[in-house]
């Protein structure tokens, strides 16, 4: 994506390695963040999910929550809509907490495919490896992964991770669940090709279910941006103090979210953004500023790879006039101190 596409000719590049600006320059750059975003009426609202094709293609809101729990918000941002494929980065870490850093990296993989996320091709040119887990094969896996001896249980525990990102208790919007499984074949058929390569660890059609589920779980703006916050501070949701996962876990989730949470935009996302995200389906944006905190996007309305627009006009313009870039520098200071 150019930068013309994204608004920022003219806005201030700051390169900032510290903490966040004071609230009110925060609030001030939020304000002109939204306006921006706001004159994009580019993109298609999701359709192959009958459900996901009613939303509003006017909604948007953003929040920023930064580390200390202070929260930052302009437009609709307490409407709830379905977490969708952002529920791919929150159950990758629990699971990263539970079995460990190394087995999922042996099993799900951290490699962007360069494909679309429910491509079949890529789980066949990798001779059944997933790749990474925020595709639909690697995060079915991923689910598959969760502790519990039924699917009840998996799900009980998801539920209750999630919601301890979130801060709050999650729910489900079965509306959205009956939709999705009635129009998830293609997930169903990924997951039997990884049952054949053995890379599933529970009934493939269970675990379908129980992603599906997750998938249709409630959030709004303000939830992405402190479950984002909480990947920032290292596990530590910054509303609750719950450390929910280790900053190792934090750590690695937000080196894949780098390498493949826009799915094949990624490099473009991480090359105009410098921030690791992951994007879902229903307009859903989530960012990460690690040590400063979370941004949430919601706008319903997406581009060809499945991500957000106005999400990613907004982050673009925070990212530069917030300073957040991880890859931004300032020069060092050359002069001899002695």
């Amino acid at each position: 994506m150019r930068d013309d596409e994204l608004d920022l000719v003219g806005v201030d590049q700051r390169a900032h390695t510290g903490a966040l600006p004071q609230d009110r320059q925060i609030d001030l750059a939020l304000d002109e963040a939204y306006r921006r975003a706001l004159s994009h009426r580019e993109g298609a609202v999701a359709d192959y999910i009958p459900i996901l094709g009613a939303a509003d293609r006017e909604a948007f809101g953003l929040c920023i929550a930064d580390v200390r729990g202070g929260l930052h918000e302009v437009g609709d941002t307490r409407t709830r809509f379905s977490i969708q494929s952002i529920s791919k980065a929150f159950v990758y870490a629990l699971v990263c907490e539970g079995i460990g850093h190394h087995e999922v990296r042996e099993l799900v993989g951290v490699d962007n495919t360069g494909l679309p996320f429910n491509s079949v091709m890529a789980i066949e040119l990798a001779d059944g490896h997933p790749r990474n887990p925020m595709v639909n094969a690697g995060a079915i896996a991923t689910t598959a992964l969760m502790p519990g001896a039924t699917a009840e249980r998996t799900w009980e525990l998801i539920v209750e991770g999630l919601s301890r990102f979130a801060g709050r208790q999650l729910e489900i919007d079965d509306e959205v669940y009956r939709s999705e499984s009635e129009t998830n074949d293609r997930n169903r058929a990924i997951a039997r090709l990884l049952h054949s390569y053995g890379r599933m660890r529970s009934d493939p059609d269970e675990t379908v279910d129980v992603y599906t589920r997750q998938c249709s779980l409630l959030v709004d703006a303000r939830d992405l941006a402190v479950m984002g916050a909480t990947l920032a501070d290292g596990g530590v949701n910054p509303l609750t103090g719950d450390q929910v996962v280790s900053p190792e876990v934090s750590r690695d989730t937000l080196a894949v979210l780098a390498a493949a949470g826009l799915y094949e935009r990624s490099g473009e996302w991480l090359y105009e953004i410098g921030l690791p995200g992951k994007s879902g389906v229903a307009g859903g944006l989530v960012t990460v500023a690690p040590g400063k905190g979370g941004l949430g996007a919601w706008a319903p309305p997406l581009d060809a790879a499945g991500n957000s627009v106005r999400g990613q006009v907004a982050t673009a313009h925070l990212s530069r006039t917030l300073g957040l870039n991880i890859f931004a520098s300032t020069p060092a200071d050359r002069q001899d101190p002695r």
